[in-house]
């Protein structure tokens, strides 16, 4: 009983998130141990070890466990890039396809996260009936975690897979489709441990309601949320806080970034901002992510995290959550961030400054061995390899 109240309360509740533009069917809703659980269970029920599915880049990381740990499933990257705000397109799709089936693996399905984990950015309609088309095309399944529908709050408005299939692209195998979802974001019940995979096919449904009996959400539990999410008028007024707060937190934080010259990439969804440091970086490596990373770990003390953990291609993106303090502590973190940025700025002047005295020449009379000696001190390479470079000690 308390089961079949809370399938139908979280159908509800998935529609209102949705603004209503989606139906949601109780007898397709299997409750799971959080997105952890429900991601595994997709994995299990969809692909065989050694298979594979494609994920855009930058993902969570916590796709690598998930999905691969115990099922043997392979993520397979879509390249996607900064000069379009990372946004998935068909011709990165059907290059990770085909470089998959080219080495012999046999891709499964795609799996995406909208809004997006660690972007902050959700994916537009069209974006979503080409990746729906593009499944149906290729006999291949589509994932959609949408973890973070409740937390969007600015423009544009969240489209849903479910939406996408009913409206935009009717002729997509709904046998294909599957969405993840949990209340550990949207409602900050991490410890609730509550997972709920939907699915369009019968035999997924099916399937993944055996495998929940490892995964059981407790009956106290399920009777609360129960009450919770059936409660219409509740619901509105949290989401609407919801994203109210959210975006105050969002603009908060950009707006002091903005100050000191480091911009975000532009963000209406989540509980995060995508940073880019790119400039602070002593070279575009990986290593260099990794050593600036450390620098603000250990010196700022700030915790953050590197684009390399989520699989970006491109060195010197962060992830950084602001929605998970109060607003003292943000104060204090944005202090911290913009004193480290300035020190950096002076840092680089001051190497700037010292680069181009090294171009000055003394106008002395020399001669042989003497000569050389001048012209190696006057050089601009020596002031970069002399110990006592102020340019050595700016950059350590």
């Amino acid at each position: 009983m308390r089961l079949c109240l809370m399938l139908q309360a979280m159908a509800q509740f998935m529609g209102q998130v949705r603004g209503w533009k989606a139906r949601f069917d109780p007898d397709r809703v299997v409750m799971s141990g959080g997105a952890t659980g429900a991601q595994e269970t997709l994995a299990f029920c969809l692909a065989n070890p050694g298979e594979a599915f494609l994920v855009p880049t930058p993902y969570y990381p916590g796709f690598d466990r998930d999905c691969c740990w115990r099922s043997g499933v392979k993520l397979l990257p879509i390249e996607c890039h900064s000069s379009n705000d990372f946004r998935i397109t068909r011709e990165a799709v059907v290059a990770a396809y085909e470089s998959a089936t080219s080495n012999g693996v046999r891709v499964k399905g795609i799996l995406i996260t909208n809004p997006s984990n660690p972007l902050g950015t959700t994916a537009d309609r069209a974006t979503l009936a080409m990746l729906a088309t593009f499944a149906t095309e290729h006999r291949v399944h589509l994932i959609c975690d949408e973890i973070y529908a409740g937390s969007v709050f600015a423009k544009p408005e969240y489209v849903s897979i479910a939406e996408v299939i009913e409206r935009d692209a009717p002729g997509a195998d709904r046998d294909l489709i599957h969405i993840a979802y949990s209340l550990s974001k949207d409602f900050g019940l991490p410890g609730f441990r509550v997972g709920i995979v939907y699915s369009y096919n019968d035999a997924v449904v099916a399937c993944a309601r055996k495998m929940s009996s490892f995964g059981l959400v407790s009956s106290q539990t399920q009777l609360f949320l129960a009450k919770m999410l059936g409660d219409e008028e509740f619901m509105a007024r949290f989401l609407r806080e919801s994203a109210r707060r959210l975006a105050a937190r969002h603009e908060m934080f950009t707006s002091g970034l903005r100050e000191v010259g480091i911009g975000c990439l532009g963000g209406n969804a989540g509980l995060f901002s995508w940073m880019d440091l790119r400039g602070m970086l002593r070279e575009k490596t990986a290593e260099a992510e990794l050593e600036l990373w450390r620098v603000i770990i250990r010196k700022v003390k700030l915790n953050v995290s590197p684009g390399t953990s989520f699989h970006c291609g491109e060195p010197g993106w962060f992830r950084v959550c602001h929605a998970n303090m109060d607003d003292e502590t943000m104060g204090v973190a944005l202090s911290r961030i913009r004193d480290f940025v300035r020190q950096h700025q002076q840092q680089k002047a001051k190497a700037q400054r010292w680069a181009a005295r090294g171009h000055l020449h003394l106008s002395l009379q020399r001669h042989g061995a003497m000569a050389s000696q001048y012209h190696a001190l006057s050089s601009p390479m020596a002031a970069l390899l002399s110990p006592q470079s102020p340019l050595v000690h700016a950059a350590s």
